[in-house]
């Protein structure tokens, strides 16, 4: 392949992944728009890659389809630090961004390794405690971060603690959101711990096999509420970090204020995820008010 050949594949393979975080995860889009420039394709492709795992098994037909997508994933990243060519834009970005910035591979293995690990589980699995999300989101979340923060140069041991607790944030109150997403599919609260349901009432026995019931609204908000209230507690360890953070981190750590948006949406509903006021614009306010709340943050340097 010739070098003018390569360089307008490379091109493509950016605008793909630029497109597919627009269409997909448009409040983390507009967060990556406030990233120095010397960051930002980097972070489109990390993203990218991370839209992409996470959308594996709701796209699928068949769950078995969605694992083997995975599956697949966990073989290209294996493939792309062996230097070899692999025909998808995403991985093709993802190949140069780890050439360019030494990508440390155990942060992309890790986190694919733990969507696989939650596609082979049972839907009717549900995790033991709120620790087991938070490892999730750690996992598929919080790395995502750390390499962003790697692509820019940046070694902070705040910054890299900030972004660990932004991503356990983020992460558990995404999975909040999506919980009527994946009541509808399987009838499930598939993402609420077996101690918190539990506590509110909400575990039963269902012919010896252990399930959430789902005809108890306030039940279920006083459990998010508890899952919110830990993703709150990461947010404000986050922010009691931001003076010792780096000027030029603070930037990567931006989707802290989508989580806060988020978080308090929640509130303003009561923690009552079926509330349709949740699905209205950018996590539940007016795309304007969202936009302004983060360039807000961007030009004063804050997350």
């Amino acid at each position: 392949m010739s070098g003018a050949s390569a360089s307008g594949g490379t091109r493509t393979a950016f605008s793909y992944c630029v497109q597919q975080i627009r269409n997909y995860d448009y409040h983390h889009y507009l967060c990556l728009l406030e990233l120095p420039s010397n960051m930002r394709k980097a972070a489109f492709a990390l993203r990218a890659f991370n839209v992409e795992t996470a959308r594996a098994m709701d796209v699928a037909s068949d769950p078995k389809i969605g694992l083997m997508r995975l599956l697949w994933w966990r073989e290209a990243i294996d493939k792309i630090f062996a230097n070899k060519l692999i025909e998808h834009p995403i991985a093709q970005a993802l190949s140069s961004v780890i050439y360019e910035h030494k990508i440390n591979k155990g942060w992309l293995t890790r986190s694919v390794e733990a969507r696989i690990n939650d596609a082979k589980r049972e839907v009717t699995e549900i995790p033991e405690t709120i620790e087991e999300l938070e490892r999730y989101a750690e996992d598929t979340v919080s790395t995502i971060l750390y390499m962003t923060l790697q692509a820019g140069g940046i070694k902070s041991t705040a910054a890299d603690h900030a972004a660990s607790h932004i991503g356990k944030a983020s992460g558990l109150l995404l999975l909040l959101k999506s919980l009527p997403y994946h009541a509808s599919r399987n009838r499930q609260f598939s993402y609420i711990p077996a101690n918190v349901a539990d506590k509110h009432g909400l575990l039963v026995n269902q012919g010896g096999q252990m399930e959430i019931r789902m005809d108890s609204r306030d039940r279920l908000c006083d459990a998010v509420f508890e899952m919110a209230s830990v993703a709150n507690s990461h947010l404000q360890k986050a922010c009691e970090l931001a003076g010792t953070v780096p000027e030029e981190a603070r930037p990567v750590l931006l989707p802290a204020v989508p989580a806060q948006v988020l978080l308090d949406s929640l509130r303003r509903a009561h923690f009552d995820v079926f509330d349709p006021r949740l699905a209205r614009g950018i996590l539940g306010i007016p795309p304007l008010w969202y936009q302004l709340k983060l360039k807000w943050h961007s030009l004063r340097g804050k997350y």
